[in-house]
């Protein structure tokens, strides 16, 4: 009964006119921005960091959730429509939905994506709503040692799940570890890194790092590819609809899609990519019709239910513990940090108007974006139409403006170019830009815990694994970095 509390207190300030407003223009730029490829939430989070510290921190984090689940919706339109995935979730439905379009019915596989997404997302919140004061109440119990286990084991299954190569992958999470520790040390008084500037002996600030890896590089990297080819773009007209046949098929993926995509997002390193590609495989095993391969609405309803079920699994670990375990986790992370705010228990009990606005802005967000993704997919997928060259030119730009708003320093400017140059060679040779965004988040927090931990117990590493809790998260870390080596040792000599 406490938490409905809570809840209806969070109505009360989502539901105030200034954030709903807010709440609808993160709803529409983020359908916008997943609908264009390339660009997803994480990278117009960073860009709109710097313009929305005069924002009030309720009204921001409104916006940036609005942002965060209209990118899911956004990038099911273009998948569908044009084959052409606006997010790396909307892969997996590309696969069916791009085929039901050719097939004269992309009307129902964007009404099924539409729906889909909003009976996940409700779910998912309802589930957040729930379980994240309980973990919350449970981290109270954390000492220093329990919570540098934990980042040890965020560490390690972010380095290791995400991206092609292990190695690369703890490239990444050293590169953004390095990062982390230029500048003065908190504890020591002691420039590090700094090469004898004073530039850095404040540190890199987050935000420049997020928008160069994501803005420059991604431009960079674009440009160097770049090839005049027009969008060729499916005509939808009116209403997308769906038959009584259609929702019948489609209901059970919802549920089964939400059921994956919500602990898969909650865990570090899921992502939306691992839930959504299992939803398609169970879809594809259960299904009673052979039309997979040809178009079968279960291949777009059970990705995409998996698909914005993992985005609010993804703030159960972030809102609770103050973990991100996806880039976009990451930069919201970053965006607590502008406003001063440090995400875990304690922001429930300092701040909860911010906890719950914020979660109840997520049922009233997904409304917003059921209304406008049936009517207005004709509108959204015209956006495709806008000549690469000027849309990455004006998001360069923007992005410069706002580096040099934070701070006014060259420095930064140098930084970003330096990063941004940086983040077009790791997207070349195919290093994932997450682990160094956790390892820059995550470094100065672990060696924190870690100096804390060793001070309490005199030195003696054993401090380390004393407790039950730390012992097992770090038998789990352990276990993220043997087993996969092991698993494909035992395939190859069997």
């Amino acid at each position: 009964m406490e938490t409905f509390a809570f809840l209806i207190d969070g109505f009360a300030v989502a539901l105030q006119p200034h954030n709903l407003m807010w709440a609808l223009i993160g709803s529409v730029l983020g359908t916008v921005i997943g609908i264009l490829p390339g660009i997803g939430p994480a990278l117009t989070i960073a860009l709109l960091l710097p313009v929305t510290i005069a924002l009030a921190p309720t009204s921001a984090f409104i916006m940036f959730a609005g942002v965060l689940y209209g990118a899911m919706y956004g990038g099911s339109t273009t998948s569908i429509l044009l084959n052409t995935p606006g997010e790396a979730g909307s892969m997996m439905t590309a696969l069916e939905g791009n085929r039901m379009a050719r097939a004269g019915r992309g009307a129902a596989a964007l009404a099924t994506a539409a729906i889909g997404s909003f009976v996940a997302g409700t779910i998912a919140t309802l589930l957040l709503t729930f379980a994240a004061p309980a973990i919350a109440e449970l981290a109270f119990y954390f000492k220093p040692a329990d919570y540098f286990a934990l980042t040890v084991l965020a560490f390690t299954s972010v380095a290791v799940v995400m991206g092609t190569s292990r190695v690369r992958g703890f490239i990444a999470l050293f590169i953004g570890l390095a990062l982390g520790v230029v500048g003065i040390d908190t504890m020591a008084g002691q420039p590090r890194l700094t090469f004898g500037m004073m530039q850095l002996l404040k540190g890199i600030e987050l935000t420049v790092v997020l928008v160069s890896l994501f803005a420059v590089g991604e431009m960079l990297y674009v440009a160097s590819r770049y090839r005049k080819l027009p969008a060729k773009i499916t005509p939808t007209k009116g209403l997308a609809w769906m038959t009584r046949e259609d929702f019948a098929r489609s209901w059970k993926p919802w549920l089964r899609g939400t059921a994956i995509g919500f602990p898969m997002g909650a865990l570090p390193g899921g992502g939306s990519e691992i839930p959504t590609m299992l939803s398609y495989t169970l879809e594809k095993k259960l299904a009673r019709h052979d039309e997979f391969g040809k178009g079968a609405i279960e291949g777009v309803a059970g990705p995409e239910a998996a698909n914005n079920a993992s985005a609010a699994g993804v703030l159960v670990p972030l809102l609770t513990l103050g973990l991100p375990t996806s880039a976009t986790a990451a930069v919201l992370l970053a965006a607590f940090q502008n406003y001063g705010l440090q995400p875990g228990p304690f922001l429930f009990t300092s701040n909860p108007q911010l906890v719950w606005g914020l979660i109840a802005s997520l049922y009233v967000g997904n409304l917003m974006l059921l209304v406008l993704n049936l009517p207005l997919v004709g509108l959204w997928v015209r956006l495709l139409l806008i000549p690469r060259p000027q849309l990455y030119a004006g998001i360069l730009v923007f992005a410069m403006i706002g580096i040099w708003g934070v701070a006014r320093s060259w420095m930064d400017l140098l930084i970003m170019a330096v990063v941004g140059l940086m983040g077009y060679v790791m997207r070349v040779y195919d290093f994932p830009i997450a682990p160094v965004l956790i390892g820059l988040i995550l470094g100065p927090m672990a060696e924190n815990y870690l100096r804390t931990a060793l001070a309490a117990g005199q030195g003696n590493p054993i401090v380390l694994v004393s407790t039950p809790v730390s012992a097992t998260l770090m038998v789990l870390a352990v276990l993220f970095l043997a087993l996969p080596p092991l698993l494909r040792r035992l395939r190859a000599n069997a």
